[in-house]
């Protein structure tokens, strides 16, 4: 007889039904299970408005945990960016796997890249920390551009460039890697001029915390160097008191010498949107080597970077 098939909970984006099938590839060859995914539509994929407006964090997510913790789904797949930093009572996070290319990329017209734009182009991106660091690079580079705030999935976000409306959208890599658009982006972004999201191209699977057998299976998905790396960052996150729609952009890699990694250097920044003000700070330490280790670092990074003033540029502080 064969296994009775695992449910994977998803949203219906065409990069969330990617991301979920190749999960759900991989999670049927640890258990030798079937995998089936059940799409749920989230708060956020109906709502119209801004993502900052209606409170980014946890908008993508609820709808998903609830059906988790109803037992109508055994597992959920998230983009860890969008999971809001605090545990969620019931639910754990039984893997982390190996993470995408972090990186932020340009799709401009003309195949041009973000120094090749235009004087006054308008480029489109949804994120407030996207625009607080291309505001700010742009004054620091003698760039005239405009940040336009704009929503919608990968097709409808590089439809504003092909249409003429933009010059250019910024996007995740790692988002269009995953649904088979990376041939389309003109540059890809130097973390030295955009540090992305906290967790950004890292997936989070998460399932209910009473189901020990699934955990265990899940568990051989985990990256650890993947997991403490955005356990750091989060946690960086988490100390600012930012939820996800926040200007907060933090990386944390690991500093290899030959195949041999030493050290893990954690990176973050906050800024006006309007790029006039950034507080950007780095520090570099072992790499951690238990999960509160991980949380220690950025709350570390976050108590200075709070001393130098990043409370003041983040507008409204996240409930």
């Amino acid at each position: 007889m064969t296994e009775k098939a695992l449910r994977l909970g998803t949203r219906r984006s065409k990069l969330a039904m990617a991301q979920s099938g190749q999960v759900a590839d991989a999670v049927s060859q640890v258990t030798g299970r079937p995998v089936e995914l059940v799409e749920i539509t989230t708060y956020g994929d109906v709502s119209r408005e801004a993502l900052a407006q209606i409170g980014g964090t946890g908008v993508f997510v609820a709808a998903l945990r609830d059906a988790l913790l109803r037992g109508e789904v055994d597992f959920a797949v998230h983009s860890l960016k969008d999971l809001p930093t605090a545990q969620h009572e019931g639910l754990v996070v039984a893997a982390v796997p190996e993470r995408e290319d972090p990186r932020d990329v340009v799709v401009a017209r003309d195949a041009r890249k973000l120094t090749d734009l235009p004087r006054g182009a308008r480029i489109g991106t949804g994120a407030p920390r996207r625009m607080a660091q291309l505001n700010a690079y742009a004054r620091t580079h003698g760039m005239e551009i405009e940040t336009v705030p704009i929503r919608g999935n990968v097709d409808t976000r590089i439809g504003y460039v092909r249409s003429g409306e933009l010059d250019a959208v910024v996007l995740a890599a790692a988002g269009l890697n995953r649904v088979g658009r990376i041939d389309e982006v003109t540059d890809f972004l130097s973390v030295d001029t955009v540090l992305p999201a906290p967790g950004q191209g890292a997936l989070a699977i998460e399932c209910t915390a009473d189901n020990t057998e699934l955990i265990a299976a899940l568990a051989e998905l985990d990256d650890p160097f993947t997991r403490v790396a955005v356990t750091a960052e989060r946690s960086l996150l988490a100390a600012l008191e930012a939820g996800c729609s926040a200007p907060v952009g933090a990386l944390a890699d690991l500093l290899a010498d030959g195949q041999i990694v030493k050290e893990m250097r954690l990176r973050g920044v906050v800024g006006t949107t309007d790029g006039s003000t950034l507080v950007q700070l780095s520090t570099t330490g072992p790499v951690p080597e238990t999960h509160e280790a991980a949380l220690a670092l950025g709350r570390e990074l976050a108590t200075e970077m709070l001393a130098q003033g990043a409370a003041g540029l983040m507008g409204e502080r996240a409930q």
